[in-house]
């Protein structure tokens, strides 16, 4: 059966086919009844959705404007503040903080209508491919129970593959929102750096980090990502730039589009039934008339070293601040200040968190930074420019989204270097600082969903999405819903 999405949603609250208060009830009431097996949120108030979800049904009742997103039920992953609850980050250190303000994508959210209805579980601070790394459990994949829904906005990708919203918000630093969206069958956006402000997100890799949707399919990404965009003055990062009308732009037709293809992301490591999967959706697109160009990415292969260089340095510097002084935990009866500031830090951040410092504060200490860290930014430029070049050459670049399906809970949970790995196709984009995209293009044998990855140059968005849109609307892999979803 398919499911209801964001925009069929969107137009029957707006023309009083349904109520949002009705609609909010239900995603409740699915939080309630799969969030025991799930496990993919942090926190709710559905006290507070009803309310939002009154005004707007009044507002309709009484003939007033509302937004684009009017009425929807809608989750955030809890790395996003919020003037209301908790924001955690999935980990103790800040397990009681309650942020004085709202993220800029709150603000737009509920400026335009949405009902956030709480926020979702997340590999600790973002670090993490699995969202085993919470410190409130891990989230289970909704397709296999057994399985990973990918991190770290594991918890964002289940809700909506789940049917508990149509569409959530996550993060991508090097990956985070693409790979579980690959993982639970869903589309996932990380838009260019700076498209979207990053004011409200607790940061993690500063010059990498990027809010983006989660959705069912392609033109609920381009309804969302429409409200989000934009120039925001408290975020030095967001760019100035004319947001286009993404939704407007999805129908345009698909002529002498150039698909590019680098033979760097079909390498050694790459499941060959995810292989075969990708290779048929390129089939697809060559059926539709689009060209596949090849492509070479000669620095590829030092992206995934350059990128765990870069990130934990910059979470370094981001997660000093947690010093059990300003804000968040504070050890209980230190024996003096350092004693304090050390065991606050110990207690508070998970194992991965203290890997992701220490290996940070390494490549920026005296001696070493040089070694590591500038030579890991050389590489990202190098690695931007071949983008640039391929740009030159192809529209889109495609490639899988992740080097397998949906791993097992527990799979390499102790093997931190083979669940780095699992970012090997995804951290390219956040060092050049591009826009990529997955969406559903198969299913193993096992029945565990893949992802096809597309890649566009800066602020190309629009052009991304259209051609992810030409897919669907040639396949129906994006309509398929896991058992549980009919629960």
């Amino acid at each position: 059966m398919s499911l209801p999405t964001l925009t069929e949603i969107r137009d029957a609250i707006r023309s009083r086919k349904i109520c949002s208060r009705e609609w909010v009830d239900r995603a409740l009431n699915r939080i309630q009844t799969l969030e025991p097996k799930l496990h993919a949120l942090v926190s709710y108030d559905g006290d507070r959705a009803m309310e939002q979800a009154e005004i707007i049904d009044e507002k309709i009742a009484r003939g007033q404007p509302v937004g684009e997103l009017a009425g929807t039920p809608i989750l955030i992953k809890d790395n996003l503040c919020t003037s209301w609850g908790r924001t955690t980050c999935s980990s103790r250190i800040l397990e009681q903080f309650a942020a004085p303000y709202d993220a800029c994508v709150v603000e737009k959210l509920e400026s335009a209508g949405a009902v956030i209805l709480g926020k979702t579980n997340l590999d600790e601070f973002a670090m993490g491919s699995s969202t085993e790394n919470s410190a409130f459990g891990p989230t289970r994949n909704p397709w296999h129970l057994d399985r990973s829904p990918g991190g770290s906005s594991g918890g964002s990708a289940t809700v909506v593959a789940a049917d508990v919203v149509a569409a959530s918000l996550g993060s991508d630093t090097g990956g985070s929102i693409r790979q579980p969206a690959s993982f639970c069958g869903v589309v996932g956006l990380k838009p260019t750096y700076g498209r979207v402000s990053r004011y409200g997100l607790v940061a993690y890799g500063s010059s990498l980090d990027q809010i983006g949707p989660f959705a069912r399919n392609v033109r609920d990404a381009a309804l969302l990502l429409g409200v989000i965009a934009g120039k925001d003055p408290r975020d030095s990062t967001s760019v100035d730039q004319p947001v286009p009308d993404y939704v407007a732009a999805l129908d345009a037709p698909l002529n002498g589009v150039r698909i590019g293809l680098a033979e760097e992301y079909f390498g050694e490591g790459l499941d060959p039934e995810v292989r075969k999967i990708v290779e048929r959706a390129l089939d697809a697109y060559r059926s539709a008339g689009a060209a596949i160009v090849p492509v070479h990415l000669q620095h590829m292969k030092y992206a995934i070293a350059a990128y765990y260089v870069i990130v934990t340095a910059e979470a370094s510097s981001n997660l000093a601040r947690y010093d059990g002084v300003h804000y968040g935990y504070r050890t209980p009866n230190p024996k003096d200040y350092v004693d304090m500031y050390c065991t606050s830090r110990q207690e508070g951040f998970g194992p991965e968190v203290r890997r992701r410092i220490m290996l940070g504060t390494y490549v920026l200490s005296s001696g070493y930074y040089d070694a590591y860290y500038l030579k890991a930014a050389k590489v990202r430029t190098l690695i931007k420019h071949d983008f640039e070049k391929a740009f030159e050459q192809v529209d889109v670049i495609a490639c899988p989204t992740s080097p397998t399906p949906p791993i097992r809970i527990g799979e390499r949970i102790n093997d931190p270097l083979a669940m780095y790995l699992l970012d090997v196709y995804t951290v390219s984009a956040n060092l050049a600082g591009i826009p990529g995209l997955s969406l559903p293009c198969g299913f193993t044998e096992a029945g565990l969903p893949v992802g096809l990855q597309l890649m566009g140059p800066h602020f190309g968005e629009d052009r991304l999405l259209r051609i992810a849109h030409e897919y669907q609307s040639r396949t129906d892999w994006h309509t398929r819903r896991p058992a549980i979803a009919e629960v």
